[in-house]
């Protein structure tokens, strides 16, 4: 699809999110319309409380999130499996066979939320991994060692050296995505491996560097998992998100909690960008002189990894400011007692996504 920019319109093949957090209950319903007016498939995430470690309670996940679809929008959750120490691999096959699981996630344990049942020892789970290669299902990383001596600031590069690495060395076949890359090391890692690995980078690891956590006292709207890194590591997230090349893909991460998770003793570490993703995303491509290069990231590098049909539709952008509101408000808000902050809350971007007809 060719790419049309005639006088501040930007039309593309309508994109995908292949990493998002729905979370569940309530918040789940006020969060999911925000993605699906948008992208037409996403790569959901299982880290609920429980997670999700069968195949029924994927089908019951995937139940309740198409509930929360708005009629007249086509959209399809792509299901993943929670990685634990002990998942059975007939449960990875079952669920492969039924075309219920698109991927598994390994989450090591402890390294960010709900996964504390997460893979204590990776080495332990590499026979989940060879039935995974077998069977042609792709691992999804949350790339971060837990190790309470290395920095956090490290963990990301550390654990593409010690459990990455020698993964892909193993395991030839498995393909495998590197979650929101956050670091120069993991990009030079991911463009100079196999075809067999890819990442996807978020919007918000594009737009800021770990300052803004910093910035006039303690950001809590700003602090993610993996966090944001030096300026150095950002550059390097835009040059190689705007690079063009096929093992870069779009993946949000947007991970909502609410207001009250957010700003407290022990706030959690997560940043709701879905609502304006495609947007922000847009920014940074116009800033680097890469709007031709969007519709790949966007729309086409994520499908062609997951061996999945371009979507056939869509999708406008028009050049013109919108000021993003200081709050996100849920739909069951009636008790006023809880709200979102986005990412990019009370700034301004230059792209808004025209409704789809």
């Amino acid at each position: 699809m060719p790419l049309n920019i005639p006088q501040g319109h930007l039309t593309l093949r309508q994109p995908d999110d292949w990493h998002v957090h729905f979370r569940d209950g309530s918040l789940m319903k006020s969060v999911v319309s925000s993605t699906a007016r948008v992208f037409r498939r996403a790569i959901v995430m299982p880290n609920l409380s429980p997670p999700i470690t069968t195949v029924e309670a994927a089908i019951a996940y995937r139940e309740r999130i198409l509930s929360s679809v708005p009629k007249g929008i086509s959209f399809s959750p792509l299901m993943t499996v929670y990685l634990t120490d002990n998942l059975s691999v007939n449960v990875l096959r079952e669920g492969s066979q039924k075309a219920v699981f698109t991927a598994a996630k390994l989450y090591p344990a402890n390294a960010t939320t709900n996964s504390s049942m997460g893979v204590t020892k990776i080495t332990n789970i590499y026979s989940i991994f060879e039935t995974m290669e077998e069977i042609g299902l792709p691992l999804l990383v949350h790339g971060e060692v837990t190790d309470l001596d290395v920095d956090i600031y490290d963990r990301e590069a550390v654990f593409i050296d010690k459990y990455l690495s020698p993964i892909l060395e193993r395991f030839p076949k498995l393909r495998v995505v590197l979650e929101h890359i956050t670091t120069e090391q993991a990009v030079q890692f991911v463009q100079t491996a196999s075809e067999n690995l890819a990442a996807t980078i978020t919007p918000h690891h594009l737009h800021i560097n770990r300052n803004a956590m910093f910035l006039g006292g303690l950001r809590s709207d700003f602090y993610c998992l993996p966090v944001a890194k030096r300026e150095r590591h950002r550059i390097a997230l835009r040059k190689a998100a705007t690079s063009g090349k096929p093992c870069f893909f779009l993946g949000t991460d947007s991970a909502p909690h609410l207001r009250s998770s957010k700003e407290s003793s022990c706030g959690c570490a997560g940043i709701f960008n879905a609502h304006y993703a495609l947007e922000s995303y847009a920014e940074v491509f116009e800033e680097e002189n890469a709007l031709d290069r969007l519709e790949g990231f966007a729309s086409v590098h994520g499908a062609a990894f997951y061996g999945m049909p371009l979507n056939e539709d869509s999708i406008n952008l028009k050049r013109v400011f919108q000021v993003i509101p200081e709050r996100f408000a849920l739909q069951e808000e009636a008790e006023k007692i809880d709200h979102l902050v986005p990412f990019h809350a009370g700034e301004s971007l230059r792209w808004v996504v025209e409704p789809m007809v």
